[in-house]
């Protein structure tokens, strides 16, 4: 079989990055990011982008390729002169790589089981490097994936030592994300803050109706038609992050209690899953206490 000579002396292939940007909104933005492209011969593959008027910001979202050995890091130190220029704030990253992701969860392993068969399977664009709980129960399910497993009780006296561990475990592994798959635990404010943007949390949709402990039992005693619930960012004021995704799923009269849970179970996985895919995909951009999902 003969080889041309264009397979020979065929370059690397184009690198496959995402750029996601927020700024002031003013004339010129897309002008000068799309020329950055055309300047270093880049395809666009997909582009979003919106202007919002109630903050006057403007956001946007390009997937592209670019010829040649470049780099994330590479092409956002270029890309920092036109960031500079219009005052964004601006992630680069290459497309393919997977977010590290640490999940915490407590008991209710429904959220974590769907994260690793999905993640298992290719079908979220994370890596997952460790699964950390409050309790031991979730240790057999983690290590059957060949995942690492810490328990790190927590309670009223050390729960400063506890969350401290925990950012251990978060340096110690490159986590990009790290989500609560059901992790009832309140984190602290500290804690908060140090992972503003980077946490995602799930819980139902019933508060502020149905608060504390059983609240798919206190709906059902309640009689409820609809159940649901919220992916948002973690912030120190407990559940009210900027919401990222939520879904609803209609129930009746005709449900027994254990099919409203599981009801609530499979529509809490499936908003979780999608608000990490987006986030893992460089879709979602913070707008104050809202969220912009390029999806």
């Amino acid at each position: 079989m003969q080889t041309s000579d264009a397979a020979v002396t065929a370059g690397p292939a184009p690198g496959h990055f995402v750029l996601i940007l927020s700024c002031p909104d003013r004339s010129g933005i897309v002008h000068a990011v799309t020329g950055f492209l055309v300047e270093r011969h880049g395809n666009i593959v997909e582009s979003q982008q919106f202007g919002d008027q109630l903050t006057d910001r403007f956001f946007m979202r390009i997937d592209f390729v670019v010829p040649g050995a470049a780099t994330a890091e590479s092409l956002g130190g270029e890309f920092a002169a036109v960031a500079d220029r219009f005052g964004m704030d601006f992630e680069l990253r290459s497309a393919d790589a997977p977010y590290r992701t640490l999940i915490l969860v407590s008991k209710h392993l429904h959220c974590l089981n769907d994260l690793l068969f999905r993640a298992s399977t290719g079908a979220l664009q994370i890596e997952i490097p460790a699964v950390v709980s409050n309790h031991p129960d979730a240790g057999p399910l983690v290590r059957s994936y060949g995942l690492d497993f810490h328990h790190v009780p927590v309670t009223p006296e050390t729960k400063a030592d506890a969350e401290k561990r925990l950012l251990e475990i978060v340096d110690e592994t490159g986590t990009h994300l790290v989500v609560l798959a059901r992790y009832m635990q309140v984190l602290s404010d500290d804690l908060c803050r140090r992972l503003s943007g980077h946490a995602i949390n799930i819980h139902h949709s019933f508060l502020p109706s149905f608060k504390g402990a059983r609240p798919y039992h206190q709906a059902f005693d309640r009689g409820v038609k609809l159940v649901g619930a919220t992916a948002h960012y973690v912030t120190a004021e407990l559940d009210e992050g900027p919401i990222i995704e939520q879904d609803v799923v209609r129930v009746d009269h005709t449900d027994r209690e254990g099919q409203l849970v599981a009801a609530g179970r499979d529509v809490e996985a499936q908003v979780l899953a999608r608000a990490v895919r987006w986030h893992a995909q460089s879709r979602i951009l913070l707008n104050g206490e809202r969220t912009v999902v390029f999806r």
